[in-house]
């Protein structure tokens, strides 16, 4: 073979023009190295992008998912693996891509050096949007939208809440008698340094719309959560995903209480906030039982740029339990009629049943509901409690 010829294992050649993208960043995201694939996709020469931030190479929406997912999983785990988002070409246009990252330490432990690989998902972003037109054909028979409702809720709701020692837990959840998906969602999943994350809420709108802005926000929250778990700064994250997601024809709006869980002697310390959600039931040891009224006033999420939260601090000791639940609870009716259940009635119910335990709350208004005349809405259910010391 002639000198001239390109050799296929020229490894800086295969670099450059690999059939996907390469950079490499330092460790406060400055951009130190990239291939040619990657600087012609965007449009950039390869010395205007080195020296940038990388964050700066994205979409203000990828940003976003970069400060409060990827970065932090990145950071937790050494490597994260095809995570989609956009990067912005220099025409200002959006390219769907897929990235795959590794961190490299120093010997001290260090973070030292990013690798990232960059697949354009063109191909993927146009499939996505065929599969949407799809279900929207789908949505035009009755039967199949009722399967797919049926799907759907199963996948908005955690198989099993996690598992936090000293804790009984329980959840609940009846859809309404529109039959169609709900917006109602609850989680309750682990955090670094022994602490919980837990949220139950509901998002504006019934079918697969609302079903999809379900999705995004229990994984705003979690991903939130895992950045900063601040009640306040989880909601303000929320806040500006559903903002962003806000259109005329589609409102991206949400109710939430959002807590952190933390041990202490003798039981629990939570640190709630709470977003235009009814306020929690705290039903305690000594028989009382009575809202979490620091919880009221917090605005809608999605309506407003700033939308204000309120928080406050509760501890949960032996024999106390929280009580968690959506507007579809004191909305039920009574009967045949248009009275309803109501706040006044939620709560003299609570007073009945203090104290007692998670499993019990969470039954007690499950039998409750059975005698009830019907559920215009869906409503969901979350109790923590600790149990009685022996």
């Amino acid at each position: 073979m002639a000198d001239s010829a390109v050799r296929d294992d020229d490894t800086e050649d295969l670099y450059d023009h690999a059939p996907c993208g390469y950079l490499s960043t330092g460790p406060d995201g400055t951009v130190v190295r990239v291939n040619r694939t990657l600087a012609e996709w965007l449009g950039r020469p390869r010395e205007q992008i080195v020296g940038t931030r990388f964050v700066d190479l994205l979409t203000v929406g990828g940003r976003l998912y970069h400060e409060t997912h990827f970065a932090p999983l990145l950071s937790m785990q050494g490597s994260v693996g095809s995570i989609a988002t956009e990067m912005r070409r220099a025409d200002g246009t959006r390219m769907p891509v897929l990235l795959s990252s590794v961190l490299r330490r120093d010997a001290d432990g260090r973070p030292a050096l990013v690798r990232t690989i960059v697949f354009e998902a063109g191909d993927r972003r146009r499939y996505e949007r065929e599969l949407l037109a799809a279900r929207r054909e789908a949505e035009r028979d009755r039967d199949r939208v009722q399967r797919l409702a049926s799907v759907l809720q199963r996948t908005l709701l955690p198989p099993a809440l996690a598992d936090v020692p000293g804790l009984e837990t329980a959840a609940y959840y009846r859809a309404g008698a529109h039959g169609e998906v709900g917006g109602d969602f609850y989680d309750l999943f682990p955090l670094h340094g022994h602490r919980w994350g837990f949220f139950l809420g509901d998002v504006c709108g019934k079918g697969p719309g609302a079903a999809a802005l379900t999705s995004l926000t229990r994984y705003t929250l979690r991903s939130a959560a895992v950045h900063d778990p601040d009640p306040g700064s989880v909601l303000d994250t929320l806040n500006a995903v559903l903002a962003q997601e806000r259109s005329i024809d589609t409102p991206a709006l949400c109710t939430t209480v959002f807590g952190l869980l933390v041990p202490v002697p003798g039981g629990f310390r939570l640190e709630l906030g709470a977003a235009g959600h009814p306020p929690p039931l705290l039903l305690r040891a000594d028989g009382t039982a009575g809202y979490v009224d620091d919880l009221e006033g917090g605005l809608l999420l999605g309506a407003v740029e700033h939308a204000r939260a309120a928080t406050t601090t509760v501890h949960l000791d032996p024999g106390d339990t929280l009580l968690l639940y959506t507007d579809g609870l004191p909305e039920a009716r009574l009967g045949s009629g248009v009275d309803r259940f109501d706040e006044g009635r939620l709560h003299d119910f609570a007073s009945t049943l203090a104290p007692i335990s998670a499993k019990g709350a969470v039954h007690a208004v499950e039998e409750l509901l059975a005698g009830f005349g019907g559920l215009d809405d869906d409503v969901a259910l979350l109790a923590l409690g600790v149990p009685e010391a022996r």
